[in-house]
């Protein structure tokens, strides 16, 4: 009897949960809508076409994989971690230069 009460709490809290993705789906499409008709008013307006949005989507992509692919630069004798010196130093880079060391000694040297 026990059993067959958990597996009937189960399914009940399985339903619950599906109930509930299906309102996170209707919410997340009624924030989106108005959102997609902003910018298809805004391309209308500005003339753009769908494929000049892939273009500039495309570009901003490879933009990020270049960006991304930036060579270590200094490296962190203790643990290995790296860092390619762009963006905010990472905390083991800024612990060492206010207990007194220098940038230049976690230089990865080739």
């Amino acid at each position: 009897m026990p059993q067959e009460s958990f597996l009937t709490e189960k399914q009940e809290i399985e339903k619950q949960i599906q109930k509930l993705q299906r309102k996170m789906r209707t919410l997340h499409s009624r924030q989106r809508r108005p959102v997609i008709n902003s910018i298809v008013r805004s391309m209308q307006e500005y003339e753009i076409t769908p494929e000049e949005i892939a273009q500039a989507f495309e570009r901003r992509q490879k933009r990020a994989i270049t960006a991304s692919k930036a060579p270590a630069r200094y490296r962190n004798p203790q643990t290995g971690d790296t860092w390619t010196g762009r963006g905010r130093p990472p905390r083991w880079i800024t612990d060492a230069e206010q207990n007194g060391q220098s940038r230049e000694q976690f230089l990865i040297k080739d």
